[in-house]
């Protein structure tokens, strides 16, 4: 055992870094280091020295602060945060350089110019569980402070940290008090409610990364560009880009907020985390009007390969959520009065009507659909249902005959593949047209595979296929055929 006697003292430890450093350097390497070392001489190294802080060391984009007062230490970190939003203000929300700080108060072992001990490591595990420009403290620092700061901090609970034995007491905290946020808000320019579109209209916002490591920030947000990228190429939705939907990124984000600044109808949040070669992502559409969840999901993953599991990941959350919009624009349109009716109205009503599969409702929904094409010409969606409707009107012996329900479904399958080439449901309908004895026009003589747009697609046409096909035999291939139940706006 060695005689040697080390040098310990009680400190307060900051610990901080940047959030996502590596994709940042990725974007501009010159750039970013320019602003780091900005922020570092205006705001970060003279608030350390008004605090009488002693920087231990810096590592990169990272740094190692010693305080002999907690509440030195609190407010310098305070201090740094609040400045350092605001020289954000002006940057794009994807450039920005912004901290991570994590405190704790612990025995430390001073070596030459150094610092070590568990003290030291909780405040970098409480650094990796802040947000980009929060900052995470202990119980202890929590204590010593709350009455004698004017901050209010908010209790995230117990967290299993890397290398700690026992669970840590974590409290998050609140930059803003309430005068602050009345000031802020009295200053700060308001921004007006946008008008929601016809179209079902969603916000992607950036999932949150809740692993506790910034290097995983790249993977977060790679799935939420990829979830953004996906709903795209559905036409029938309106998707916020990602420069819009990324100023809501952080916690607490007001989703009734998002949905009156952006105009959109849906929100769709997440978060993702990572421990090891595993990947959890979880999913919440919400209806950002009256705050209801629709649909929420888990993913669990292998990360065998990245690119791979984002890809897959994006597809299956847009192909999940996209029946649960139709579905709950189905329900509003349903709720509306007739004479209120727009374009998307008349369609998504039609959709409804659609697939009950009797006369009336056949009947009903190519008068819809004829609307909603005079009110909008390029309606893809409403061509692709009005070929569907002419093709179980032919099936069934229904509307016109056979030989003009056939001839009707051409013409509409051949619209709404010439208004909307990417549309799935488009190319399905001239399938079935080709099927059914007529070819396609040369230009379309092999459609494209409905699943490369909408990934469910074919998994719903072969529940549509046993559906019709049951029908059909119980009504003995040509009579009535009893209603589909609908159960909260979905096909039961």
């Amino acid at each position: 055992m060695s005689a040697e006697r080390v040098e310990r003292r009680l400190a307060a430890i900051l610990a901080g870094d940047v959030a996502g450093y590596s994709r940042l350097m990725g974007l501009d390497e010159e750039g970013t280091l320019a602003a780091l070392k900005g922020h570092r001489r205006a705001v970060v190294d003279p608030k350390i020295a008004e605090h009488r802080g002693r920087i231990v060391k810096t590592t990169g984009d990272g740094i190692l602060v010693e305080f002999a007062s907690i509440v030195d230490a609190v407010r310098c970190a305070v201090d740094m945060q609040r400045q350092i939003a605001e020289r954000n203000a002006q940057v794009p929300a994807e450039r920005r350089i912004e901290f991570r700080i994590g405190l704790n108060v612990g025995d430390i072992i001073i070596d030459d110019k150094d610092i070590y001990g568990d003290g030291v490591n909780i405040a970098a595990r409480l650094q990796a569980l802040a947000e980009p420009g929060g900052i995470c403290v202990s119980r202890i620092v929590r204590d010593e402070v709350r009455d004698k700061l004017d901050f209010s901090f908010e209790d995230m609970g117990e967290q299993q940290v890397k290398n700690i034995a026992r669970p840590v007491t974590t409290h998050r905290v609140r930059l803003e008090t309430q005068p602050d946020a009345a000031i802020r808000a009295a200053l700060a320019p308001t921004r007006s409610a946008r008008p929601l579109p016809q179209k079902p209209s969603i916000a992607v916002l950036p999932f949150a990364n809740m692993s506790g490591d910034a290097e995983q920030e790249y993977f977060s947000e790679g799935i939420t560009e990829d979830i953004i990228t996906s709903l795209s190429h559905n036409h029938s939705f309106f998707v916020i880009s990602r420069s819009s939907s990324f100023t809501y990124k952080g916690p607490g984000v007001d989703v009734g907020k998002v949905g009156r600044e952006l105009g959109v109808r849906y929100v769709l949040e997440g978060s993702v985390r990572r421990a090891g070669n595993r990947v959890r992502i979880t999913a919440q559409l919400i209806e950002a009007a009256s705050g209801h969840h629709l649909w929420a999901d888990r993913y669990d993953r292998e990360l065998a390969d990245v690119f791979a599991v984002q890809d897959e990941i994006a597809r299956s959350i847009t192909g999940a959520i996209a029946p649960g919009i139709i579905a709950a624009e189905i329900r509003q349109a349903q709720r509306k009065d007739p004479d209120q009716l727009d374009a998307w109205d008349r369609t998504v009503r039609a959709h409804w009507h659609v697939r009950r599969f009797t006369r009336e409702d056949l009947t009903e929904a190519r008068r819809l659909l004829t609307e909603a094409i005079a009110l909008d010409p390029a309606n893809s969606m409403a061509y692709a249902d009005l070929a569907l409707a002419r093709h179980f009107e032919a099936v069934f012996g229904w509307g016109d005959g056979p030989v003009e329900s056939h001839k009707q479904l051409g013409e509409a399958a051949r619209k709404a593949v010439a208004t909307d080439d990417s549309d799935a449901m488009a190319h399905t309908t001239l399938a079935i047209l080709s099927r059914g004895g007529a070819p396609p026009p040369p230009s379309r003589a092999r459609p494209q595979p409905p699943f490369r747009v909408r990934p469910r697609l074919s998994r719903r046409k072969l529940w549509f296929r046993r559906r019709l096909r049951g029908r059909l035999a119980a009504s003995g291939g040509g009579g009535p055929v009893e209603p589909a139940r609908m159960d909260g706006g979905r096909l039961a």
